[in-house]
């Protein structure tokens, strides 16, 4: 019998090699080496992505000090594969919400500078393409940080040029992009993104996201109007208009950044994974896929990775799909539609977080033996 096992990260319990490794050992207890076992680490462009492309690529971390969302000096980590023909990079490791404590969120002046220097030192590498995730961040600047670390020059009406943050975007007159890095026109980007919000307006970065990121209403308004500035700037040198394009208001408006300067792609991030590591091919003949994640609802239907591999193994002919995750949410049997035949929850009772969390390996091995049990009785 041939497995695929492809889970996402089981997050602050278990990384989705991890989690692959505790089902294979539950599997392997029940079936010996009778298995024919594929193990495919899965992400879905957000935190992950960088390990399980990695292993799938046969890559190498490298790390490089970055400028923060607050300006401050950071550590950032992104993955180039084995020929350095490519990098794999989340916005989130140099500007994402988690580096900002809650009590300094402010998106008026958090910046993406340093997503652009992490793209920078890759292409100092050599890289031909680069992945970027763009889940997760801190800021609303519509890429303005991510343009200016790679060499284009923004004008101000003040003069103040090395002023950064969304608050800024509304008072900006012009973008010199003559010494912008020019070795972006030889690069494919491929962006994952999993939101398909505008770039303005009440379903815009400001308006949906801003908040969650420290802005008050009157920040939401604000933040709008410059990021309607800034895209009117850009519009005027690029010749683009993408403000309304699906996505463009992804990750406080870096959508619309990469969309005027990259000539990026924007893709679900589960599909750019599942091509990365050669998922339909590998998954072909199977008779059985294994996925999960740490919580399986009736948001996974969105793009999430459980359904995702899911559905992507049952176009190449795969029958049977079982899910593993360590919460089962409200209204988690819409998965059944979308390709999941079922899901096993690997809680055992009822317990603390932090216990659930420490013993997540051991209980989706266990969860996952019991499973092979069951198949190998019928």
């Amino acid at each position: 019998m041939k497995i695929v096992m492809a889970p996402d990260s089981f997050k602050e319990s278990m990384t989705a090699k991890q989690a692959a490794e505790a089902i294979k050992l539950g599997f392997r207890s029940v079936f010996g080496e009778s298995l024919d076992i594929d193990i495919i680490p899965m992400a879905d462009g957000g935190e992950g992505t960088i390990e399980s492309l990695m292993d799938a690529l046969h890559g190498s971390l490298y790390e490089k000090v970055v400028t923060g969302p607050l300006g401050e000096k950071v550590r950032a980590t992104y993955a180039l594969s084995g020929d350095q023909s490519l990098a794999v990079i989340e916005m989130a490791e140099a500007s994402g919400l988690a580096l900002v404590p809650a009590e300094k969120r402010n998106p008026l002046i958090t910046t993406t500078y340093g997503t652009g220097e992490l793209i920078k030192d890759a292409l100092d590498h050599g890289v031909k393409k680069i992945i970027l995730g763009i889940g997760g961040s801190a800021t609303n600047d519509g890429g303005a940080g991510m343009i200016e670390a790679l060499g284009g020059e923004f004008i101000y009406r003040d003069s103040q040029s090395s002023n950064r943050g969304g608050g800024t975007l509304v008072d900006l007159i012009d973008i010199n992009l003559a010494n912008f890095d020019s070795r972006i026109e030889q690069t494919e980007i491929i962006v994952a993104c999993d939101v398909d919000n505008p770039l303005l307006g009440k379903h815009g970065a400001s308006a949906v996201y801003g908040p969650q990121k420290g802005a008050t209403e009157e920040m939401v308004e604000q933040l709008d109007k410059g990021l309607a500035n800034y895209h009117n700037v850009l519009a005027r040198v690029t010749g683009r208009d993408v403000k309304d394009i699906p996505g463009a208001g992804a990750a406080g408006g870096l959508g619309a950044g990469l969309l005027h300067c990259f000539d990026a792609l924007l893709e679900k991030g589960v599909e750019i994974v599942l091509k990365e590591t050669d998922f339909y091919k590998r998954v072909t003949g199977a008779d059985l896929v294994i996925t999960g994640e740490g919580k399986i609802d009736a948001q996974s239907i969105y793009g999430k990775t459980p359904v995702g591999v899911a559905q992507a193994a049952k176009s190449q002919g795969v029958k049977k799909v079982i899910a593993f995750c360590g919460t089962l949410g409200k209204d988690y049997e819409l998965i059944y539609e979308a390709g999941i035949d079922a899901v096993f929850s690997i809680t055992e009772g009822s317990c603390a977080l932090d216990e659930a969390l420490a013993k997540g390996p051991e209980n989706l091995e266990s969860t996952a033996r019991n499973v092979a049990r069951l198949l190998a009785w019928t």
